[in-house]
């Protein structure tokens, strides 16, 4: 029998878990498999151990791992396979088939097209957006984030696009900010490429409010619930009915 198992990344903001697993039962409910149960990488329970045995407990001998993560980077890459190929050695009759990240699509593009659309803030000639990525030492981060970036570029009104990171890569968001301002845009538009709310997002929203200067500071939303994201993440869900075990 084939069990789903969503990893999602967790967070120490209940906010934030509470947000990922609602956004993942609305997913659920459009797969027709029933066993499916959620999971975290860190920072939140179930871990992904507890998840498999639930699965397993419920009659799964199938098991399709399904990374809640918009980009590949360690925790795709590393962390995950790691903790499964341990899991395999305590069930070796079960089989395991591992998904990709959702990665870039125009569809996740168009969404922070519309999150900055809903400010309601007319976009002046000078303005400057930020495209703000969570960053990584892999290097497909920067490739990604940055044809995230030309995207917007093409599709919106924007002159003036760059993107910039929060951890592991350059530029940061911090100096990329404080470059903006220094610069004296009249308008510094800040698009976080992050699926949930949490530290992150908080620390994008604490910095922005720090800097009151001449500038005006607009903060988007975070891609959160959206009918095209959910899709995505449901795309992934089918495609492992046909990947390779890891």
């Amino acid at each position: 029998m084939i069990g789903v198992l969503y990893v999602s990344h967790g967070s120490r903001i209940k906010e934030a878990t509470d947000e990922a697993i609602s956004f993942i039962e609305s997913v659920k409910q459009s797969i027709d498999i029933p066993l499916q149960e959620i999971c975290f990488l860190e920072l939140a329970q179930p871990d992904i151990q507890q998840g498999v045995e639930k699965l397993i407990a419920k009659g799964a001998t199938e098991i399709s791992v399904i990374p809640v993560l918009l980009l590949s980077a360690g925790h795709y890459f590393k962390d995950i396979p790691k903790e499964i190929d341990e899991i395999k050695t305590q069930y070796p009759e079960v089989t395991f088939t591992y998904g990709e990240p959702l990665g870039v699509q125009p569809r996740l593009t168009a969404i922070l097209k519309e999150r900055i659309e809903e400010t309601k803030v007319a976009i002046q000639e000078d303005a400057k957006l930020l495209v703000v990525g969570r960053g990584s030492y892999n290097p497909q981060t920067k490739i990604d984030i940055t044809a995230i970036g030309q995207a917007l570029y093409e599709s919106t009104a924007f002159k003036n696009v760059e993107v910039c990171y929060l951890a592991a890569c350059e530029p940061s968001f911090e100096e990329a900010l404080q470059d903006a301002l220094h610069e004296e845009y009249s308008q510094v538009f800040i698009a976080p490429y992050l699926w949930f709310t949490g530290v992150l997002e908080r620390h994008i929203e604490q910095t922005a409010t720090e800097h009151n200067t001449k500038s005006d500071i607009i903060v988007c939303e975070h891609l959160g619930h959206h009918p095209s994201i959910q899709e995505a993440l449901k795309d992934r869900v089918l495609e492992t009915l046909t990947t390779q075990t890891v």
